[in-house]
């Protein structure tokens, strides 16, 4: 089964991104590595800020966050954060000639965004009566690992602790790991409506078509918007549970309608939800 617009692909290049990390920080800096000394701290934080926006941009497409407040995209967190790699980094050590000195002016603005972004993040998904366990779940995990993310600017200004900075960052990617790993139990428990959401892939004229759902289509939000619908949940709640917009919802059962060839969500539970026998 081809699985087409899944986040598989970017939780490979997530766990590409931490395979650098690790070998980058375990490696570097060495004295066998041609100097100036610089290049090698120009890798080893050019991988680490590239693998937090990656983290950042992993939960936004998680969470369909377009943005949260200030302007906040991933491009403009990226600008910001680069931008202050460049002037409060790189043109203080070639002023001072002092790494810790560069570390300093750099790890403490960022540290400030880093956490303004977490309380951000925080209230953003955060819902202390939301019933659905999966998605609290979810959200805790996610917590740990913008939480993680957050804590590296302060590790780096602390010292060249690799073993601690390393744990904290290394379960980061275990809490999103534990949130695929939920993801697909939840499927399976549902396995009767998972069945009929991702059993087939698109095959025109297919007669298959008349009585699947076809997966290969669905993105995995539109998935577990699909699941939702087919156990009787509302739009309302189906907004609550996943943290998004009513219209949003709306707009995704929309394309879900469309990419199964139904009118509206009648049709959709008529044709698509598991018939007790």
């Amino acid at each position: 089964m081809k699985l087409k617009r899944l986040s598989l692909r970017r939780y490979i290049t997530l766990g590409l991104l931490y395979i650098a990390y690790n070998l980058t920080g375990g490696f570097l800096p060495t004295k066998s590595f041609p100097d100036p000394i610089i290049v090698q701290y120009i890798i080893t934080y050019g991988v680490a800020i590239a693998l937090c926006l990656y983290m950042i941009y992993y939960l936004y497409k998680d969470y369909d966050i377009q943005f949260l407040k200030y302007g906040s995209t991933i491009r403009n967190i990226a600008i910001l954060v680069g931008g202050c790699f460049i002037l409060l980094f790189l043109i203080p050590y070639f002023l001072t000639n002092s790494l810790n000195a560069a570390r300093i002016y750099f790890t403490i603005p960022v540290s400030i965004i880093a956490f303004i972004f977490l309380g951000l993040f925080y209230r953003r998904i955060s819902n202390i009566d939301n019933p659905n366990s999966f998605v609290s779940k979810k959200n805790k995990l996610a917590i740990i690992s913008i939480s993680c993310i957050a804590l590296l600017p302060i590790l780096t200004v602390i010292g060249d602790y690799q073993w601690l900075t390393f744990t904290v960052m290394n379960l980061a990617f275990y809490a999103i790991t534990v949130i695929e790993v939920n993801r697909y139990l939840r499927f399976l428990k549902n396995k009767p409506e998972a069945f009929e959401v991702f059993a087939f892939q698109k095959v025109e004229g297919n007669e298959a078509l008349k009585n699947k759902i076809i997966y290969g289509d669905l993105t995995r939000r539109e998935v577990e918007i699909a699941l939702s619908i087919l156990r009787g949940v509302s739009y309302k709640e189906i907004a609550r549970d996943f943290f998004i917009a009513e219209s949003t919802v709306s707009k995704h059962a929309s394309n879900i309608f469309k990419k199964t060839a139904v009118k509206n969500r009648g049709q959709f539970i008529a044709r698509f939800k598991p018939k007790n026998k």
